[in-house]
């Protein structure tokens, strides 16, 4: 047998056992009738994209729950793909000719499409790669594509079933518009953020004479697209006015006053400009009232020639200023509010959305969100945590239609046809007559579809759908999508009603929410704070394995991680103490075969391990179940690095160097047993470490591939109490000795009196003395008086005593607390003066500040520590 390095280098595993995973096909499984399926597909991350921490902490989770199911003997799946991202890829592609001097317009639309399939090639790959650097044992042979021919196929026979069904229109619509991109949006792609701004008060005079109306405005510059102003009907102020024709300031045209239940009357003056073409709510009033809808600016959000001459080609921000000033020296501005409103972005370049009347093609979404509704409100699909359905129900209860058209060349090109008798053809193959006037000049439909359009269909596109495949049959619906609670309206909600439209089931039983993973100071990691942190630095530092702990441990579902070096630190040091343990049990094994553990004769510390082993097989095993990955992660690392490596394998020492034969036997068995099935409770979380380690380990040829772990129900368990109960009171000795400032070397002797009648504790005598560097016990019974100048350590099964004089010389530590005390009284009186002054409190930094507080109390705990410890030896001297 090899012998394991003295040092674990991840620099020189990792690779290595990635390639052997990934050309053995152990990501790999075919359709199996015979066993129960687990299905992960992956959220395929855009093409133009680079790993960051989000997407390692995706990753990560759907790996340890990919990892936990194969061993579990399921018929495992993850499926890995990219998305074509439309707009994000146009941008790309548009910097990329601008570089060579060249626009959009310069070229043709197919040797456009010719360079985005380049660049697909040169850069779609990138991220896939560095998912391996990650671990992500997800099955590359079945890798897709949003744009491949399968995903095409199964677009374009989604929006042609919608389509005659009735679920898809085209018309003229309110839809969100981005000047930048130069597309539509839908609701889903604007975020919002409060902005400070003004409301603007504009008088509107009757244009026959009479008081006239004031209406209040965020946005001026749209003034000049108004149709209408509105009132409600109940409102008995402009009752009189209602039909009659106002004067639209600035531009020589009259507009009608109309009566509208969607005017509120108690909010600010009751009347509403309506602006049909650059406002979803007026865009309905402007139907209802038959008004005209003239559209006032052009796609780059500068002013139309349906302007006055002395706007157009402003932009916005320019016709705002301008129109604004007009209306002052016009008299027509009654005042200028301070307000705070929502403002929508564009949420890939973050710039202003305009509002505009457009021809687009729509989905009607009543339909297809009321099934996706009983989905969730019935448990077929659940969200973990529970309270993120409620962002589901919100979004899908107030849904509106979806634009779905994008006016960029790189994407699914919408399946319509157009002939010159004006019909529209949407066909699965390219037609060549038309069915109205059998003409055969045809064009076809210039725009693409929204990227989530695709993405929508990902669970059941990528196993083979529409085809009936073995892969469709076996492995949908998938079990648990992993995902941002900030893509539950972009995706999950999209996916849901695909799903139930399409395939009549939810696509997944789970939907599994995490949240962002912050810096350490809680922000949100950006270009712009210059906070961001690479994930492939961190795996070139200090290894994938270390930075997959540093996500899973204290993360908990649905909330937002911070990432600390420190942690990942404290990974890099747990795959240490891992190895180091490994290496003792295989320097300690040798050559020599391991009994199985019902050949050996256990002792008291053998149960108390088993014990303790199924504790933690059974926990982590509930914790993954039940999808709450931290503490599965947690309570692998405290049972591996605190009850097996500081406590058994110190508990085991004696027994390999200076046991029986019998003795040793036994203790190989079950450090061979133990350190066997912890990397397999952690394999899902630390892949690298515990597969190199298994490799080396007797009888194991792939953690990966071996079963989950079992408990084994063959500890007693009291046994396994006496030994906690020893445990505990060595705990206590040693936190003595540590506060007394006693020298590891120095042994004492101990007297113990057992609390509990019939106590067994007496038979861990040996690992007591050996733990706790005790040279001898005595054991009292009830009756036996406490001895003479000792010091007391008591715990739920137990009393002991240790001499005062073994442990220290009072004199000299009486002489040596009463100097501490003194300095820390020094640093208490230095830091009241400190927090006494005002000056200092109003002027330092408000940390410094909280952090001499802190210190404060510090010193006064420790001052009365100290204290109540010099009493304590002066009654004792």
């Amino acid at each position: 047998m090899a012998e394991m390095q003295k040092i674990y280098d991840p620099s020189q595993v990792e690779e290595r056992l990635y390639t052997k995973w990934e050309e053995g096909g152990y990501f790999h499984q075919e359709p199996d009738k015979s066993r129960k399926p687990f299905t992960i597909v992956m959220p395929p991350p855009n093409i133009t994209g680079q790993l960051h921490m989000g997407h390692a902490l995706d990753n990560m989770m759907q790996d340890v729950l990919t990892r936990y199911h194969r061993m579990l003997g399921d018929n495992t799946l993850w499926l890995p793909g990219t998305d074509h991202a439309s707009i994000a890829t146009e941008v790309k592609l548009v910097e990329q000719l601008a570089e060579e001097g060249l626009t959009k317009g310069d070229i043709t639309r197919e040797e456009f499409l010719e360079r985005a399939w380049k660049w697909k090639e040169t850069y779609g790959g990138r991220i896939v790669k560095q998912l391996r650097k990650l671990g992500s044992s997800c099955d590359w042979q079945r890798e897709r594509f949003t744009m491949d021919k399968g995903c095409n196929r199964a677009v374009t026979e989604v929006f042609v079933r919608l389509y005659e069904k009735g679920l898809i229109y085209r018309g003229n619509r309110i839809i969100n518009w981005c000047p930048v991109c130069l597309t539509a949006l839908s609701d889903a792609e604007v975020e919002y953020s409060e902005q400070a701004s003004h409301l603007w008060h504009i008088h509107y005079p009757v244009a026959d004479g009479g008081k006239g109306i004031t209406v209040a405005t965020t946005r001026p510059e749209t003034l000049l697209g108004d149709t209408a102003v509105a009132v409600n009907p109940k409102d008995e102020r402009y009752s009189d006015l209602v039909g009659k024709q106002l004067i639209l300031p600035l531009t020589g045209r009259t507009i009608p006053v109309v009566a509208d239940d969607y005017v509120e009357m108690e909010f600010g003056s009751g009347a509403v400009k309506i602006t049909p073409a650059h406002d979803p709510n007026d865009f309905e009033v402007g139907l209802r009232h038959n008004l005209d809808m003239p559209r006032i600016m052009n796609d780059d959000a500068t002013m139309s020639d349906l302007c006055p001459e002395a706007y157009v080609g402003l932009t916005r921000e320019e016709a705002r200023e301008k129109i604004v000033a007009d209306l002052r020296e016009q008299g027509y501005l009654v005042e200028i509010e301070d307000y705070a409103h929502n403002v929508g972005e564009c949420y890939r370049c973050h710039i202003t959305v305009e509002p505009i009347i457009s021809k687009q093609w729509f989905v009607d979404m009543k339909p297809l969100a009321k099934p996706a509704l009983e989905a969730v409100y019935d448990g077929r699909t659940k969200f973990v945590p529970e309270r993120f359905s409620r962002t589901y129900y919100n979004w899908m209860e107030n849904i509106r239609d979806w634009c779905i058209s994008r006016q960029l060349w790189w994407g699914h090109r919408i399946p319509a046809w157009y002939c010159d008798c004006g019909e529209i053809i949407v066909s699965r193959e390219t037609p060549t007559v038309c069915p109205k006037c059998g003409g055969t000049h045809l064009k076809q439909e210039e725009d693409v579809l929204d990227t989530w359009f695709s993405s929508a269909l990902w669970p059941f596109e990528t196993l083979g759908w529409p085809d009936k495949t073995e892969d469709l049959e076996q492995f949908f619906p998938t079990d648990v999508l992993v995902t941002g609670y900030d893509i539950i309206f972009f995706w999950v909600a999209r996916m849901i009603f695909s799903s139930m439209e399409q395939m009549e089931q939810p696509p997944f039983h789970t939907v599994l929410v995490h949240g962002l993973v912050r810096d350490s100071q809680g922000r949100k990691m950006s270009k712009s704070l210059g906070n961001g942190i690479d994930p492939l630095e961190v795996i070139e530092k200090y290894g994938a394995d270390a930075l997959r702990y540093s996500l899973a441990v204290g993360n908990s579902p649905g909330n937002d991680l911070r990432f600390y070096w420190e942690r990942v630190e404290a990974g890099r040091n747990f795959a240490n103490k891992i190895w180091n343990a490994a290496r003792f049990v295989m320097m300690n094994i040798g050559e020599e075969d391991v009994k199985p553990l019902d050949q050996v004769k256990l002792d008291l510390a053998d149960h108390w391990i088993l014990g303790h082993l199924d504790s933690a097989i059974e926990d982590v095993t509930n914790y993954l179940n039940n999808y709450d990955l931290g503490m599965a992660a947690q309570r692998c690392n405290d049972f591996i690095w605190d009850d097996f490596c500081d406590w058994f394998v110190e508990m085991a020492k004696s027994r390999l160097y200076d046991g029986t034969e019998e003795e040793r036997e036994a203790a190989k068995s079950v450090l061979c047993a133990v350190i066997t099935d912890s990397m397999k409770l952690l394999h899902p979380f630390m892949p690298f470490v515990t597969e190199e380690i298994g490799s080396y380990l007797p009888g194991m040829d792939s953690i990966m591939l071996s079963s989950w772990p079992v408990v084994r129900g063959i500890s007693d368990a009291e046994a396994v109490k006496t030994m906690d109960d020893a445990m505990e009171l060595i705990r206590r000795i040693r936190n003595i000795r540590s506060e007394m400032g006693v020298a590891p070397g120095i042994k004492t002797s101990l007297y113990v009196r057992a609390l509990e009648e019939g106590s067994a504790l007496s038979t861990t005598e040996a690992a007591i003395c050996r733990l706790a560097s005790v040279s001898a016990i005595t054991w009292m019974s009830a009756d036996d008086a406490k001895p003479e100048k000792s010091v007391s350590i008591v715990t739920n099964a137990a009393e002991g005593f240790i001499p005062m004089g073994e442990l220290v010389d009072i004199e000299k530590e009486l002489a040596r607390l009463e100097k501490e005390l003194a300095r820390v009284h020094g640093e208490i009186k230095r830091g009241e003066g400190m927090l006494g002054n005002e000056k200092f409190v109003a002027r330092a930094p408000e940390n410094v500040v909280a952090a001499e507080r802190a210190k404060l109390e510090d010193n006064r705990a420790l001052a009365q520590n100290l204290a109540t410890r010099i009493d304590d030896l002066r009654q004792m001297a």
